[in-house]
This record gives C-alpha cells, sequence and structure tokens, in this order.
C-alpha cells in the first residue's frame, strides 16, 4: 500500500529520492507517467515517485502538471505527499510549490530545500552550494537555465505571490498558523532531523517540499520497514553515457579519462541528426562504438564539445534548433545509440549522467518503471529495470553531484563485482 507519493521534475531527481527509502528496505517505484493507474500497481509498494519531467516546462505547464498529480493522490487517500525540488534551485520551483499548496488545501507548506550531504545548504533564506551562493556558484553559469538570485523567497516569487516567510533557528507553533510557504533553514544533516522531528510532531510532516535530503529524514518518521537489501551482481567493465554540461561532470569524465577511461566523443551531426543511428552511416558508427566498448573495460560516451568551443550549438543554429531542441534531440539520439548498443548484446554496467539522457534512454528501450536499489557513492543510484528480453542495472547521477574522482572509484567498485552498496 502507498503511503507516501514523491513527485519529482526530472528522473534522476526521482531516483535519488526514491533511493532514501529503498536504503531502509522499503518497496519503491519510479514511474514516468503523471497519469499513472493505481490500480496497475503491485500492492507491496510502499514509496510511489513520479517522474513529472517538469523542469523545462513553462511555469504554467509545469504547475498544471504538479497541481493534477497531488489531486489525484489526494483522491486516492495518499497519507503523505512529498514534491522534490531540485537542490540548486533550477526549474519551476515556485509553481509547482503554489501547485503543491493549491492541490492539497494546505496553508502552511513547509519547504526545506537544503540537501547537507551533498554540500547545499541554507543560511538566512540564502542558498548556497559548497559554500558559495548559488547564484556565484557553476549553477549560476548553466546555459540552458541558470539560477540568477540566491535568496531563496525571490526564487519562489519570481512565478507566485503567495507569502514566502524564511525560518530561521527559532520557530514555533505561531509559524504553522500562517497562510504560507515557509523556507527552513539548515546548515547540517541534524538540523534536517530536527525540522523534520518537529514538523511531525506539529501535524505539518503530510504535505512537505525540498528535495532528496529531506526526503532522507522521512523514512524513520514514517516507520518504514521491509526486507534487507539486495546486494548487486554487476556486469563486467563501465560505460559511462554522459549528456550532462555540468563542469563538475566534466572534471569527472577529465579524471576517468586521465586513469585509462577510452572516451568515446559525438560529432555534432551524431548529436542533432534526428534518427542518426536508424540510418547507413548511424549503424556503421555505431558497429564501431561497439567494438571500442566490447575491447575495453571502461568506456565514455561524451557529447560535450571541446573546452571553449560550441560546435553543437552552432551546427544546431545554423539547421534551425533552438538551444532547447538542441538539448531534447541529444537526448534523443543518445537513447537510439545506448539502446543500439544494448541490443547487440553489449554486457557492461551502464552510467547515465543527466536526467534528460536517461529519460531519452527509457523512451527508447519504452521503459515506463524503474526501481531504485542503493546509492553507490552519494548522488550515485543503482537501479533496477525490466524488459520483455531480460532484468537490467544502471547507475544514474545528476550532473552536478560527487567528486573528481567518482567514475574511477565506481569503476573499481563493479569490478569486484558482487561489492557492497
Amino acid at each position: 500500500m502507498i503511503q507516501l507519493m514523491i513527485i519529482a521534475d526530472d528522473f534522476t531527481g526521482a531516483l535519488d529520492t526514491g533511493v532514501q527509502f529503498a536504503a531502509w528496505g522499503a518497496v519503491v517505484r519510479v514511474v514516468t507517467d503523471v497519469k499513472y493507474e493505481y490500480g496497475n500497481l503491485d500492492p507491496l509498494v510502499q514509496i510511489l515517485v513520479m517522474d513529472a519531467e517538469t523542469r523545462h516546462l513553462s511555469e504554467q505547464e509545469a504547475y498544471e502538471v504538479v497541481y493534477e498529480a497531488a489531486r489525484n493522490a489526494k483522491k486516492h487517500q495518499i497519507p503523505y505527499i512529498y514534491k522534490k525540488t531540485d537542490s540548486a534551485l533550477r526549474g519551476n520551483i515556485g509553481s509547482e510549490l503554489k501547485a503543491l499548496k493549491d492541490a492539497m488545501g494546505v496553508n502552511m507548506l513547509p519547504f526545506i530545500p537544503a540537501f547537507p550531504q551533498m554540500g547545499r545548504t541554507t543560511r538566512h533564506g540564502i542558498h548556497f552550494i559548497d559554500g558559495k551562493p548559488v547564484r556565484e556558484s557553476v549553477f549560476g553559469k548553466d546555459p540552458f537555465e541558470p539560477v540568477e538570485c540566491s535568496y531563496v523567497p525571490d526564487i519562489i516569487h519570481r512565478q507566485t505571490d503567495a507569502e514566502v516567510i524564511v525560518a530561521e533557528r527559532k520557530w514555533g507553533v505561531s509559524l504553522s498558523e500562517r497562510d504560507a510557504i515557509v523556507v527552513f533553514d539548515a546548515d547540517g544533516y541534524e538540523d534536517i532531523l530536527v525540522i523534520a522531528k518537529k514538523l511531525d510532531q506539529m501535524g505539518l510532516l503530510k504535505v512537505t517540499a525540498g528535495c532528496a535530503g529531506f526526503a532522507a529524514s522521512l523514512p524513520k518518521l514514517l516507520g518504514l520497514t521491509g526486507e534487507e537489501r539486495r546486494q548487486p551482481d554487476f556486469k563486467s567493465g563501465l560505460l559511462v553515457v554522459c549528456g550532462s554540461v555540468n563542469p563538475i561532470t566534466q572534471k569527472q569524465l577529465d579524471e576517468a579519462e586521465r586513469k585509462g577511461f577510452i572516451r568515446i566523443s559525438l560529432t555534432p551531426k551524431q548529436k542533432l541528426t534526428q534518427q542518426y543511428w536508424s540510418g547507413k552511416e548511424g549503424q556503421e558508427d555505431l558497429k564501431k562504438i561497439y567494438k571500442i566498448c566490447l575491447e575495453n573495460q571502461r568506456c565514455i560516451i561524451d557529447t560535450n564539445d571541446k573546452p571553449g568551443t560550441k560546435e553543437t550549438e552552432a551546427y544546431g543554429m545554423d539547421r534551425g534548433l533552438p538551444l532547447e531542441k538542441i538539448r531534447e534531440v541529444i537526448a534523443e539520439n543518445l537513447g537510439m545509440l545506448l539502446k543500439g548498443l544494448i541490443d547487440r548484446k553489449l554486457h557492461k554496467t551502464l552510467l547515465i549522467t543527466g536526467g534528460d539522457t536517461l529519460l531519452g534512454f527509457m523512451e527508447s528501450m519504452e521503459i515506463r518503471e524503474m526501481e531504485p536499489i542503493c546509492e553507490m557513492a552519494p548522488g550515485a543510484v543503482l537501479s533496477e529495470f525490466y524488459t520483455r528480453e531480460a532484468g537490467y542495472q544502471i547507475i544514474s547521477k545528476s550532473g552536478g553531484f560527487g567528486e573528481e574522482d567518482l567514475l574511477v572509484k565506481l569503476a573499481e567498485k563493479i569490478e569486484r563485482r558482487k561489492s557492497s552498496c
């Protein structure tokens, strides 16, 4: 029976959040259909995570999607609802929080954006990434969706005129009586636990919002239990498929290449020609990439241009593709490329970085559900999915997560085959 529904704005975020509950032994499903029929769900599932894919929608579209998903959950009497937001505050933060508040009919909506375990903290309402205000971090320079301010109420107010209050260290019952979105400060995980416990005591835990950081505090309070989690049995070798432009991921790719990974950089034509991998030229290129991956234990397929160049953007603009469409086509083509490798029976552990890339792969494979199993490292989630032919394990990682040597460490862990998470 579903005890909690999480509405996420992208796929890697959905998995990052869902795995917090899987670690406690809860049965978790991540789905991509916002109109999911609850009657089709395994009755053993306790946590349903819905990837609403609202990150790149307009604010009105995002409002409508979140509103309908929350209303449907309320209709089915799911006792707890959690709106997962991006830990760097990208996307439609204001409109989605307002949609949740409206759909659930609550006055005070607690919003806890911090994820201290990953260096995201909130002090006096200002959001920080590794000690820098988010606007001054790499997320302020994102080519697709830069975060343009660091004060959380200002970010929310870009899309809604709802009252926003910052709750600092000392807050009490009077706050629960306000008709507002309440932003909670948190410098460390202990702060998160204190907030969660106090909200629970005040009866305010039923409808909440934040990133995966606050979600990690919920399993114990919700009394979730389950079987001991399965340990992975990895396929030999690691294939990293990168669709992220985040500088943090770029450093990880560079370090992996220095440590012996074979890096395959796709051309603008391969990335932006629709249906490229099903054509004659694409099929020939696919054979070459398959051969490289077959002959090497550690490989990277990368969509980024050489540093200081914008070849892909220029190629796309010459063909009338705006930036948003460029991102969409790259994700679709990467999904088709990876499906082509799997269809050729490439047996490697897969790691996909970037939510758009992961969703493009799932759409190519016609997968609608995934089960998070465990975290291989902070922000790197191992999940399982099934096709008609077999079950597969895949690691996903948000572009902005992880240390520089993350890919190298994951490869070493996988090569031990039956290593514990």
